[in-house]
């Protein structure tokens, strides 16, 4: 194999349903059997990609935005957080009423009761407000932590950029990830054990939480439905998912030939 592809899942392998349309279905298959290797880089866990790398039969992924890397369903890194600098994280954004979901390999857990702003964006990814645990941190390994706060209401974040990376991906929610965090370091360590050069590496995503990797790697492909600010890093920019954004991307980047038909 001498290619490697990297798909970001919500809003570019999945649309906003969260349908896979079978246009990028078809698409990855051509690209395994012609020798490609395909893998997956996203901000979600490990255990909310399992039905996607099962229908894709995709086995290397890189997940928490960079904090958790599987290599042909072997754990090869994991980053995670200080329970001590998280507790002090949690305390400040307690005051301001800004809840945290804390996420670990096997779930997650917020550290309030219904709320609406937790409630709305795990409905946009098609989940349900999750449990109640505010310890859940000196439990268990947390890789990420979602963080609700508006953008007007961010100023006391300036006090922990020193130990984190914070990534807005919602109104009023961000991923928050140990500083340097990002899919495109997950990526440099992923590819290193594969023995891939950057300049082989492709990848394709929509949120702001990709632009690094769009940047890093060789060929960088933003969806039609990408935020503006993400298609200006973008080498290419393709359709949107749901008019065959995956398969017409990779035919511009050469990687599927004209013998690939998009139905």
């Amino acid at each position: 194999m001498s290619k490697i592809v990297f798909f970001d899942i919500d809003g570019t392998l999945l649309d906003d349903d969260k349908n896979l349309p079978s246009s990028t279905k078809a698409a990855v298959k051509a690209l395994q059997k012609n020798g490609i290797y395909t893998a997956i880089a996203t901000g979600r866990g490990p255990f909310m990609v399992t039905q996607v790398i099962n229908e894709l039969d995709i086995d290397s992924y890189v997940a928490f935005n960079g904090q958790f890397v599987v290599f042909e369903k072997e754990v090869i890194y994991k980053n995670p957080f200080n329970p001590t600098e998280l507790k002090r994280f949690a305390s400040e954004a307690n005051k301001r009423n800004h809840p945290l979901v804390y996420m670990s390999e096997k779930t997650l857990k917020g550290n309030v009761e219904k709320d609406k702003r937790i409630a709305d964006s795990m409905a946009s990814l098609q989940l349900v407000h999750p449990d109640v645990d505010p310890d859940y941190y000196v439990k268990e390994d947390i890789y990420q932590t979602l963080l609700y706060a508006k953008e007007d209401e961010e100023e006391y974040l300036s006090a922990f950029e020193d130990i984190y990376t914070f990534i807005r991906w919602h109104k009023e929610a961000m991923d928050v990830v140990p500083k340097g965090g990002s899919k495109a370091e997950g990526i440099k360590i992923l590819i290193e054990r594969l023995g891939f050069k950057m300049e082989d590496v492709y990848a394709f995503g929509d949120g702001l939480n990709d632009i690094e990797m769009l940047k890093t790697v060789g060929t960088g492909v933003a969806m039609g439905n990408a935020h503006e600010a993400v298609k200006i890093h973008a080498d290419i920019v393709t359709e949107r998912v749901e008019n065959n954004g995956i398969a017409v991307g990779l035919k511009k980047v050469g990687l599927l030939d004209d013998s690939f038909e998009i139905i």
